[in-house]
């Protein structure tokens, strides 16, 4: 299997790439959903809400948190989770140029 070659690409490719990850999985999305519905930290049980097991809803929270598009502080034994807001509009504005591209090609191009 061969290795990914990220160096050969800007930084801003590999941004917007690893952003499109953290959307690659209906569970994140879900979960995202979630999170902007109740508008506030989730401390609940998202095994319930989603429908998939603890270590998989954990795995998929940990992607959102590893790419800054959710947030969690500890309060006693549980974690509780929001989305990052900030870095929410900065991905946001970041995708918004990538697909707001200009297609220029004329109609015989393909």
């Amino acid at each position: 299997m061969g290795l990914t070659k990220t160096e050969k690409f800007t930084e801003e490719q590999n941004h917007i790439s690893t952003i499109a990850k953290a959307f690659a999985h209906p569970a994140r999305v879900a979960i995202l959903q979630h999170l902007f519905k109740i508008d506030t930290c989730f401390c609940g049980d998202l095994v319930t809400e989603i429908g998939l097991a603890q270590p998989t809803i954990s795995q998929h929270l940990k992607e959102l948190k590893q790419q800054g598009l959710i947030q969690g502080t500890i309060e006693g034994t549980s974690v509780c989770y929001c989305i990052n807001k900030e870095n929410w509009n900065a991905m946001k504005g970041k995708l918004s140029l990538f697909l707001n591209q200009d297609l220029t090609l004329s109609m015989n191009c393909c």
